[in-house]
């Protein structure tokens, strides 16, 4: 008998010990009287692997267990397919997660998954590749790229992200982009483009997280010419709530977004969820509303049929 749950871990993400996880989840889920196969993907190619059997499978819920590249990997197979998902924050900053309001404890995010509270969410798009926080281009691949390359000498995660930050930074390199929009055009030379699935909170002590994953809609942010004292500025304005009265920083709200370089067919670095990917210019993005369903804690799938809340998720 295929299982009721399939659940994928990441076994090298974040710091916790995979194999007392699987033992400790096997036990709340048999405890529950949920049959489930938990699996352990001790390589990259194997996190696919185990998804697309589970997909071709059985069971009726598939659930992700790692960080947010982790989350994007298995969600982009479970989108259009008649299976639900869900998510055990096992990374480090789980952005998902939070945004969906799960419990960042294991038996808490256990026991939203037993609960089966759903409920369907946006993803977004780019070239055929799902997204279901954000993409960005510039700075953020460039410093992605750096720190696999610090990675690979022997340091750890963060403190070779920090020095691949100072050391793009240094360099500072700028894109020249066309962006088409609503049927409007805006050609720029920019340090970074990001594009969120939904709206993203840009300003004040929130910054980074979303009040809404069911919007329908994207959101693109860019900055004009900014330099690096610029961007500092920006940064200061986003903290204290002025953010949006800067002149150079630009924000709207659409369905579908192309960005094109100069050169045609130019190969970029385009960040999805934190992994980084090289695409072909021009790069077509949109949001596919309600294409992932998701469980998430009983008191936001019941915001979602209240219509004098609205779905705060």
């Amino acid at each position: 008998m295929s299982p009721k749950v399939e659940v994928i871990i990441n076994a090298n993400s974040g710091v916790a010990d995979k194999e007392e996880t699987r033992r400790q989840l096997a036990s709340i889920f048999t405890a529950s009287g949920i049959e489930s196969r938990i699996s352990l993907a001790r390589r990259g190619g194997e996190v696919a692997k185990l998804t697309r059997r589970a997909v071709d499978g059985g069971a009726e819920t598939i659930v992700a267990g790692g960080g947010d590249g982790t989350i994007n990997a298995i969600a982009s197979m479970v989108v259009g397919s008649n299976k639900t998902f869900g998510v055990l924050p096992l990374g480090t900053l789980n952005h998902f997660a939070k945004d969906l309001h799960i419990p960042l404890d294991l038996e808490g995010a256990a026991r939203t998954i037993i609960a089966g509270h759903s409920v369907n969410i946006d993803v977004g798009e780019v070239n055929e590749h799902i997204f279901v926080n954000n993409s960005s281009l510039g700075l953020y691949p460039s410093i992605v790229r750096q720190r696999q390359v610090v990675q690979r000498l022997g340091h750890r995660k963060w403190p070779a992200f920090l020095w691949a930050a100072i050391a793009v930074l240094r360099r500072y390199p700028f894109l020249d982009v066309r962006l088409l929009v609503d049927g409007k055009e805006l050609s720029t030379r920019t340090p970074f483009v990001f594009i969120g699935n939904n709206v993203y909170e840009m300003e004040g002590f929130k910054i980074g997280g979303r009040m809404r994953l069911n919007a329908g809609a994207l959101s693109l942010y860019v900055t004009h010419r900014t330099g690096r004292l610029g961007l500092l500025k920006l940064a200061l304005r986003a903290l204290f709530k002025r953010l949006r009265q800067a002149e150079d920083f630009i924000v709207l709200i659409t369905t579908e977004v192309h960005v094109e370089t100069r050169r045609r067919r130019r190969r970029m670095r385009v960040a999805t969820d934190g992994e980084v990917t090289l695409m072909h210019s021009p790069l077509h993005y949109l949001v596919r509303p309600g294409a992932l369903r998701v469980l998430v804690p009983e008191e936001i799938e019941g915001a979602r049929k209240d219509a004098n809340i609205g779905a705060s998720f």
